[in-house]
């Protein structure tokens, strides 16, 4: 891929590491190209936690943000399609009825109870915020309430301490599975 991909940050604001995005990029389309997948493969769930580092002039945080979107989706889908094109639809369902499932067990619980609180002295996730977030998806799940991917991967929580917490690595887990399956669905 060539060096001017993206947009670059203008004057002292710092942005992706270009050579770091490039070399994902290149690897993210050979792993996409690839008729079959082969092991050490980027998937959706490479892409949803890759990071760059930050350099003066780099690539557009934003820009880059955005393509990193798409390219989970596409992968997502690509999974799916792949899965249906093998075992057929109804293993795709099942398979997406298996993890939605595991999802459900959480989006089921009383609001304060959704995820365990971090250990003491460490910073988590706002509970009000993240139970707002659990109702929303629950709703998308069994109501068919419009909710879009982005909505879910760009959410912010203020983060607290103590029993006003949830441990930030679950409900992190738990907002990728969503992802997940939001992303193979649409």
């Amino acid at each position: 891929m060539a060096d001017t991909t993206f947009p670059r940050m203008s004057g002292w604001k710092n942005g992706y590491d270009p050579k770091q995005v490039d070399s994902f990029f290149k690897r993210a389309r050979e792993s996409f190209e690839r008729p079959t997948p082969q092991p050490g493969d980027l998937d959706s769930r490479a892409v949803r936690t890759v990071g760059f580092d930050l350099v003066r002039k780099g690539y557009h945080v934003a820009v880059v943000d955005a393509a990193l979107d798409r390219l989970e989706d596409a992968f997502a889908k690509q999974a799916r399609d792949r899965l249906i094109a093998q075992s057929g639809q109804d293993a795709w369902v099942s398979e997406l009825t298996r993890v939605a499932a595991s999802l459900r067990g959480r989006l089921v619980r009383e609001p304060g109870e959704h995820f365990d609180n971090p250990a003491p002295g460490v910073i988590g996730y706002d509970i009000d915020q993240v139970d707002d977030m659990c109702e929303k998806v629950n709703a998308y799940f069994t109501q068919g309430v419009a909710m879009s991917v982005d909505q879910v991967r760009r959410v912010l929580f203020k983060t607290a301490k103590g029993n006003k917490a949830y441990d930030e690595d679950q409900v992190d887990a738990f907002i990728d599975r969503v992802v997940e399956v939001m992303a193979s669905v649409d």
